[in-house]
């Protein structure tokens, strides 16, 4: 396979050299990319080398050269992220540490819609999907964005912005099927609805195979979908624009599931046919006053069901949102807004877990302010701000943020920040009671010990305060490096307490509670170093580096670990105008998996996708990908329970594309 790589590329190099080297099929060049509009930093628009943040963009152009299939799987392109999929369905997905299934410390948006679920403060990846040729880009911030995004924007922030209807008029049919990705999908049809009013609306799907368990047999994993949607852009006025979109979708998760059982053997492994669906409406207005002041309101729905053998949730979201940006002075530009949300789920206790109440109504309150300062022209800007929040959990909560950017010239960027972010209690973190292993009999205990983990009222906020520094530089024009380095201390962490265990007579049992409290700490430290080499106009490589080390107390965590380092290189050539190949080499440390057994080692592993794209004609697309292709199979991650480990398998899978 290495030496056929390496063949191809002196070929397509030997082949290119001939053609004009003006020729470029790359769609954006280094300064092109530092220049990329974002507004997740200070929900304004403002260029990437602007930004006083740890920020990374996946373009449209990368999600498609790598070949990604779903959302997941393109965040492996960012530094600083830890991406691990855990069987066919499933992703444990966190920045900057604490990885798990349940990952708590990272807030999603998809176009200003939150994805985070109160159940258990974080996103069911394989809830949330788009159709990916829509997808302008994704703006993902490492480090506390919660000033201006609220609590659980704690170690980062990921932001999936969609095409503007107006940029996707006409058809798209794209289809395609291989080994894992045995058959997709996708239509999409934009239109002239009006004058000054586009629209588009989708529909997509799939079917994935199931993976490999540990001894070889097939894991039980595979899944299917189906998702539609709609978005409609108007221009009301010169001044006023308004958005509305929605999405519905229709999804089975098979899955092979372990659930303690007081009845020996104790244990009993079964596959469930899980089953989640649900959908959502958002609008947003926003008014243009001058360059300088703007305001918006958004209000979205979103409604969820998920039916599993352990448990079974319904959640219904409702979110208000306001906001406004204004010039105080000259060099003073303010942000302030407010926000109200209101939940309402539905639960029924499955074979592992339970909530008491089965309902709850959930309101959350909010407002910030955001000044930036400019405070030496064109050289040193200084930003402060702080989000207010109520919660029916932990009541108020105040985070704050300092932060400070310096041009000492035109190519280099220097900037810091020290910020506080929390991480608010869960509804499972009050109200859950979770069957977490039962304990055989033995000589010394003549009955099963059932060990429960509960959640409990008094649980706290969990809280970090981060201090952040980086560096953006272009001093060869061909070449740019961005470079963040962090410290995080964290307090209050989560931590199962020891309480006394009892006898139930009821049931022969000897009961052992583990409530939930808040007495763990932890710090983290590293850095992340992602560059961009334009090595010719039709070639570019792409490169990032994480570390990432972690000092926690003497006792094992408590939670989900990452692996110390990680390693992304890209290559993107453009054989000629109509040929595309494509090169992702991927490295991932060592890391342990924390499962009700203990911590499980996860050996290192490189892996490497490829892709070949041919345009015969200019509305048609062919390309063949390969996924993870140095290894039959290999682990990233054991699943919390006592499921048996999913190998992630190599696949082939081949796609068509027609405009129209």
């Amino acid at each position: 396979m290495k030496k056929y790589i390496a063949g191809f590329l002196l070929f397509t190099g030997q082949v290119c050299a001939s053609q004009a080297a003006s020729q470029d099929a790359l769609e954006l060049n280094v300064e092109d990319l530092l220049n990329v509009e974002v507004t997740s930093v200070s929900k304004k628009a403002q260029a990437l080398n602007d930004s006083a943040a740890a920020i990374f963009v996946i373009t449209h152009d990368d999600i498609k050269r790598t070949g990604a299939t779903s959302i997941p799987e393109a965040l492996r392109m960012a530094p600083g992220l830890d991406v691990a999929r855990i069987d066919s369905n499933k992703w444990a997905v966190s920045a900057r540490g604490f990885n798990s299934r349940f990952a708590n410390k990272l807030l999603v948006l998809i176009d200003g819609r939150n994805t985070y679920t109160r159940s258990f403060s974080g996103v069911y990846w394989e809830n949330q999907d788009v159709m990916l040729e829509d997808v302008e880009r994704i703006e993902v911030i490492r480090g506390p964005g919660a000033t201006l995004w609220g609590a659980n924007a704690v170690n980062g922030v990921i932001n999936i912005i969609t095409k503007h209807s107006s940029k996707t008029a006409g058809g798209l049919l794209t289809g395609g099927g291989g080994t894992e990705e045995q058959g997709f999908g996708a239509l999409r049809y934009g239109a002239q609805l009006g004058e000054d009013t586009t629209g588009r609306t989708y529909v997509k799907g799939f079917k994935r195979d199931q993976n490999t368990n540990a001894l070889g047999a097939g894991a039980g994993d595979d899944w299917d979908k189906v998702q539609g949607g709609f978005r409609i852009d108007s221009n009301l006025t010169l001044k006023d624009e308004l958005k509305l979109q929605g999405d519905l979708y229709h999804s089975h998760l098979n899955q092979t599931i372990t659930i303690p059982q007081i009845a020996a053997p104790y244990t009993d492994t079964f596959r469930d046919k899980a089953e989640t669906y649900g959908g959502n409406i958002l609008g947003r207005w926003q008014h243009t006053v001058s360059t300088s002041s703007d305001y918006s309101l958004q209000l979205y729905y979103d409604y969820y069901r998920r039916n599993e053998a352990w448990f079974s949730e319904g959640r219904n979201t409702l979110d208000l949102d306001f906001q406004h940006r204004f010039s105080l002075l000259d060099n003073n530009e303010i942000i302030w807004g407010f926000g109200y949300q209101y939940t309402h789920d539905d639960t029924r206790a499955g074979r592992l877990l339970s909530l008491s109440p089965t309902s709850r109504n959930d309101q959350l309150f909010s407002t910030f302010v955001q000044d930036e300062m400019e405070l030496i022209d064109q050289k040193l800007w200084l930003t402060l701000g702080t989000k207010l929040e109520h919660n029916d959990y932990s009541g108020f909560e105040g985070q704050p943020t300092a932060r400070l950017m310096w041009t000492p010239h035109s190519q280099h960027r220097i900037w810091g920040a020290v910020s506080r972010a929390v991480r608010t209690p869960s509804r499972a973190e009050h109200n859950m009671s979770l069957l977490q292993t039962v304990v055989p009999p033995s000589a010394l205990n003549p009955f099963p010990t059932e060990v429960n983990l509960q959640g409990t009222r008094n649980f706290r906020t969990e809280d970090v305060i981060a201090y952040e520094l980086g560096y953006r530089t272009t001093f060869i024009k061909s070449l740019s490096i961005d470079i963040a380095g962090f410290y995080n201390d964290y307090k209050n962490l989560r931590y199962p307490t020891q309480v006394p265990y009892y006898f139930d007579p009821t049931r022969f049992v000897v009961v052992q509670p583990v409530p939930l409290g808040n007495d763990y700490k932890a710090k983290t430290y590293g850095f992340e170093v992602a560059t961009v080499w334009q090595m010719l106009d039709w070639w570019r490589w792409d490169a990032n580096y994480s570390l990432l080390k972690t000092d926690m107390q003497d006792t094992a965590p408590p939670f989900g670990t990452s692996p110390q380092q990680r390693v992304s290189l890209r290559s993107a050539l453009s054989v000629s105008k109509d040929l595309d190949f494509d090169l992702w080499f991927k490295y991932v440390d060592n890391n342990t998996s924390a499962t009700v057994y203990g911590m499980n080692h996860i050996k290192n592993y490189v892996t490497m996708d490829a892709r070949l794209a041919w345009r015969p004609v200019h509305e048609v697309e062919l390309s063949l990908v390969g996924q993870n292709l140095f290894a039959s199979s290999h682990l990233e991650y054991q699943q919390e329970n006592m499921v048996m480990p999913t190998l992630i398998d190599r696949g082939m899978y081949g796609k068509a594309s027609w405009s129209f």
